[in-house]
């Protein structure tokens, strides 16, 4: 049952097109239940059109359409719940179309296909005989419609894409604010199978390419299967499992090799040899055998995939670019030739995932969620990417690149008045001291960022370092590293955080596959599981230190008092070495923990008697305690950092830090936002670490508002029921207060 579901949400998702996708879809559905007829009906402009059928007549395709108020289809799409009946024409719903066909037709079995709430159509299985359908055949089309709902969007997002091939805006959702112009570079497109030939002298290259090739992609499928080691899923893992033996030398990888060695380049050679398999496989009868052509053409797409894409990560780039790609890692940004990166568009991800983040973090506008563009053939085209209003324009035209130029001019000047006064401290008119900090990951131009007015670092991400390399870095190499970070600082307090990878920051050479990355084994977890690398790190942040009071040390992901415990055990035991061995003028670090996970919120006097400092990562705080998973789509709608129960959280943290005279700040994305300055000041946070994008934006702000009237409004805030009321009302603070240009 796994396998043939597999199969058909397989050979729809691989479908050239949507009525291909359909088509397939019906006719495959009929054959699993082996019922008399099999239709689908999809929703446009709140009709149901019948747009494939196996059963009844085909000339009604496209032409009998009905309202969700009529028909038993309309009714499966009005409750949003399956129909299954032994006589349709019994009941009152029944509404005969007498060009379809289906007067012969009694049992009637149709289910809703939903795709994040929207309703995109109805699946109808029918037969002669009046006969009620099977719980079990119910059970199957249910899971049918709903694996299938992803395909059929992705299916309808390509027709649309081409069906206004001249379409020049697209819209998303802001991730880094700014607006740039550049050409795009497309990465993570739809590969298609169909390449232009090219033939070649250098054989040698062209099978080193393949060689190379086939490798990350056993690698990427071994681990795919290692995902699904369970005894329950061993139909799953041995769909990976044929991949890889597709890729042997006695099957397709063999006659990808003989097609190079005949004279073909590698692309050439893969798309040959899976464009003639897939031939072979469609022109036999079995349609099991068919359906092993889906399997060739996903292979052929993984190949291609990594002979094409990798080697234009490895370019050099003549120009700057606007990446577009279907999800940016927090890897592949910190990869990227960060003086060729200018702008960031992808289809998936969430606002605060890291790859947002370190988005904020290089100044580098981003727009993500932007439906349909890696099918709109925009590799090389010139864009407008307008983050500020989540807006992509394809191909402007000369007016409209003069008019964003007009208003890049203006953003530059409203830049130029926040930096005017980031020399002057962060006081409120009522006279509140804000101390603002760092967060920092790069140290290109740490230094001068630090000169234009922060308070120190509030945040150094040491992963960032970790990820840039393909091992381990030495403790050598670390300590020139955080030696360079603490001499930008120039005699300011600096916080390092230890390794926090897992989750989306994974290390290409420490491979972590979880079923649930944010709830596994990430920060202080891993670090305390491999002392010897804790250890590693420990010493060149106290060794780059060397006499210097600046130096703060901060622990991720602490979930439990024994791991501060274990961690203070391994800094001390850091200290003393590098104290004997190195520096004997060594003064012990101030150690602190960032408050992330709920749990501590209720021991935040133990949590004291054993640290400095807390640092608030308010970007996983929310994810937990709202249960959201801030990198999904499909529920980042429910990731929302003003929901009032956050902000109880976090008032409740900053009064316990008071009552425990333990130090507290805000180091997440909160702290670099408007109305979330507004909110933090006015519950009593003095510390704020955020991206240097945002510090002169946030000093002028701070300058101008009164640390009394924001109290006032707090209140109101809290007992409001969700994140959009908190905001209306401190957006018409800031409208009250003319202060609308921080909006």
């Amino acid at each position: 049952m796994l396998k043939t579901l597999r199969d058909i949400t397989q050979a729809v998702a691989a479908a050239e097109d949507l009525q291909s996708a359909l088509s397939l879809l019906v006719s495959q559905t009929k054959s699993a239940m082996e019922t008399q007829c099999c239709s689908i009906y999809i929703l446009e402009e709140q009709e149901l059109v019948l747009s494939a059928t196996d059963g009844l007549d085909p000339r009604a395709v496209g032409r009998v359409k009905m309202p969700m108020s009529q028909g038993l289809v309309g009714l499966v799409a009005e409750r949003e719940e399956p129909v299954n009946l032994a006589d349709a024409q019994q009941h009152p719903r029944f509404k005969l179309f007498t060009e379809v066909d289906e007067e012969d037709f009694r049992a009637f079995l149709a289910v809703p296909i939903i795709f994040q709430k929207l309703i995109l159509g109805v699946l109808v299985v029918q037969q002669a005989d009046a006969r009620q359908f099977s719980e079990a055949e119910e059970a199957f089309l249910m899971t049918l419609a709903a694996q299938l709902a992803v395909a059929v969007r992705e299916q309808r997002k390509k027709a649309e894409v081409k069906s206004a091939p001249d379409k020049c805006l697209y819209t998303g959702t802001s991730a880094a604010s700014g607006v740039v112009i550049a050409h795009a570079m497309v990465l993570g497109g739809e590969i298609a199978l169909d390449q232009q030939l090219h033939q070649t002298q250098d054989i040698e290259t062209e099978l080193q390419a393949l060689s190379q090739a086939l490798d990350a992609c056993r690698n990427t499928l071994s681990a795919l299967s290692q995902r699904f080691d369970g005894e329950n899923e061993k139909e799953v893992q041995s769909i990976f499992s044929a991949l890889l033996l597709l890729l042997d030398d006695t099957s397709l990888g063999g006659e990808y090799v003989r097609e190079i060695q005949a004279g073909w380049t590698a692309i050439s050679a893969v798309s040959r040899v899976s464009l003639r398999y897939i031939d072979h496989f469609l022109k036999m009868q079995d349609p099991y055998m068919q359906e092993r052509a889906t399997d060739i053409r996903d292979l052929g797409q993984r190949v291609l995939r990594e002979l094409i894409e990798p080697q234009k990560m490895q370019l050099e780039l003549d120009v700057p670019v606007i990446l577009v790609t279907k999800e940016a890692t927090a890897t592949m940004l910190a990869e990227f030739p960060q003086h060729k990166l200018v702008g960031i568009v992808t289809e998936q991800g969430g606002v605060n995932s890291h790859a947002a983040i370190l988005a904020r973090a290089f100044g580098v506008p981003a727009v993500i969620g932007v439906e349909g563009i890696l099918n709109a053939g925009i590799d090389g085209k010139q864009l407008i990417l307008n983050a500020n209003r989540g807006q992509v324009l394809i191909s402007p035209t000369p007016t409209l690149i003069s008019e964003y130029r007009s208003l890049i001019s203006a953003e530059k000047a409203l830049q130029k008045r926040y930096a005017a006064e980031l020399s002057q401290p962060a006081t409120t008119l009522d006279e509140r001291r804000i101390h603002l900090y760092l967060n920092a990951g790069l140290l290109s131009s740490l230094a001068s960022e630090i000169a234009e007015g922060a308070d120190g670092i509030g945040l150094y991400r040491t992963e960032i370092p970790f990820m840039l390399q393909t091992r381990f870095p030495s403790e050598a190499e670390q300590v020139e590293v955080y030696r360079q970070v603490l001499d930008a600082a120039v005699g300011r307090p600096v916080v390092m955080r230890t390794l926090d990878v897992g989750g989306d920051k994974p290390l290409s050479y420490l491979p972590i596959t979880e079923e649930n990355p944010f709830l596994g084994w990430r920060g202080i977890r891993l670090s305390l599981d491999h002392p010897e690398l804790f250890l590693v790190q420990l010493r060149a942040m106290l060794n780059a230190s060397g006499g210097r009071d600046q130096l703060h040390i901060l622990l991720p992901m602490v979930c439990c008092l024994d791991e501060i415990d274990q961690a203070i055990a391994y800094l001390e035991q850091a200290y003393l070495e590098v104290k004997q061995d190195v520096h004997p003028d060594l003064q012990r670090p101030k150690l602190g923990i960032m408050l992330e996970v709920p749990a501590l919120l209720f021991q935040l006097e133990e949590v004291a008697k054993r640290v400095d400092f807390i640092s608030v990562g308010s970007n996983d705080l929310t994810q937990y305690l709202l249960a959201v998973d801030r990198n999904n789509p499909r529920v980042s709608t429910l990731y929302d950092c003003y929901h009032p129960g956050i902000l109880r959280a976090l008032k409740q943290a900053r009064l316990a830090c008071k009552h425990y005279r333990l130090p507290i700040s805000v180091c997440g994305e909160l702290a670099g936002e408007a109305i979330g300055v507004l909110l933090l000041v006015a519950m009593g946070y003095t510390q704020l670490s955020m991206n240097q994008g945002s510090l002169a934006k946030i000093n002028y702000l701070i300058r101008r508002v009164s640390y009394s009237d924001l109290s006032a409004i707090l209140n109101e805030a809290l007992s409001l029921s969700n994140g959009a009321e908190v905001r209306q009302l401190l957006t018409q603070y800031l409208k009250d207060n003319e202060l609308d240009e921080f909006l």
